[in-house]
């Protein structure tokens, strides 16, 4: 039954994946009216199968995400804005060798320092103590970034059911954090602790995906309502987005912000 259990939680974070792929380095949506003709330079292999794939997506989130995420903003506002702040905290045992392996050596060590304080005096990541020592919270970092600001190209674009929107070298590097890359993921999976379950792992991505997934319930019915075609529309967010990021632009788009539940709640 546990065994059963973790994978439905796996399947669940993967699907929500597919949802926050096309979210900014600030954990926003980015909404472009005019993206469903750019990035036609990237490659759509299997674009017939893709689109099935994605309508399969699309109908798993219907049914499942987008009633799970309106029951999670009924929570009460400090529980909401301690579990931002502790997924944040803990996105940084990735972002942190990111920084180092794109020579970010500056951002690398404000990271740490955020993650050191907030690990502690913030109780593990549910108060954000840092900014309040002026060290702001930065852009998250990856894998897939990293390789891509060492020259590696996006290769074939393709959808994977649950999973969702990809590109080869966003694959590899996303197994990289399988493969030793992800602190969080070797104490909790990769190796047999006392302190952490398997499950302690899936949870907390899980949770990342469903708090992301309700402060972005009316930008993703913006998107789904004014795009011609959906499909389209997520691919181009998704390749631009991805490219953002490597190249560490600062772009103004419209976007619902990730991390002030205060803000959301108020509009």
């Amino acid at each position: 039954m546990k065994k059963i259990l973790t994978i439905f939680i796996i399947l669940i974070f993967s699907q929500l994946l597919s949802l926050m792929a096309v979210a900014g380095s600030d954990g926003t949506l980015k909404i472009n009216k005019q993206t469903e003709n750019q990035n036609t330079e990237i490659k759509d292999c299997f674009e017939t199968v893709n689109r099935g794939i994605f309508a399969f997506n699309q109908g798993l989130d219907k049914i499942f995400f987008k009633p799970v995420a309106k029951g999670y903003r009924y929570l009460p506002k400090p529980i909401r804005s301690g579990t931002s702040n502790a997924l944040n905290n803990l996105s940084n045992v990735v972002t942190i060798p990111n920084n180092i392996l794109q020579g970010q050596f500056k951002e690398a060590g404000i990271n740490t320092l955020r993650f050191s304080i907030n690990t502690t005096l913030g109780i593990a990541g549910i108060f954000d103590v840092a900014s309040y020592y002026g060290l702001n919270k930065l852009d998250k970092e990856d894998y897939g970034q990293t390789l891509g600001s060492w020259g590696v190209k996006e290769g074939c674009y393709f959808v994977l059911p649950v999973l969702g929107p990809t590109t080869v070298r966003d694959a590899v590097g996303s197994m990289v954090n399988f493969s030793g890359g992800d602190a969080w993921y070797n104490v909790t999976v990769a190796n047999n602790t006392q302190y952490f379950e398997n499950s302690d792992y899936y949870y907390s991505r899980l949770t990342a995906g469903i708090d992301f997934r309700a402060k972005n319930l009316e930008a993703f019915d913006s998107l789904q309502k004014n795009s011609l075609d959906l499909y389209a529309s997520v691919r181009s967010l998704y390749l631009q987005d991805r490219k953002r990021k490597i190249q560490n632009l600062d772009e103004t788009t419209e976007t619902m912000n990730d991390d002030d539940w205060e803000e959301i709640d108020t509009q």
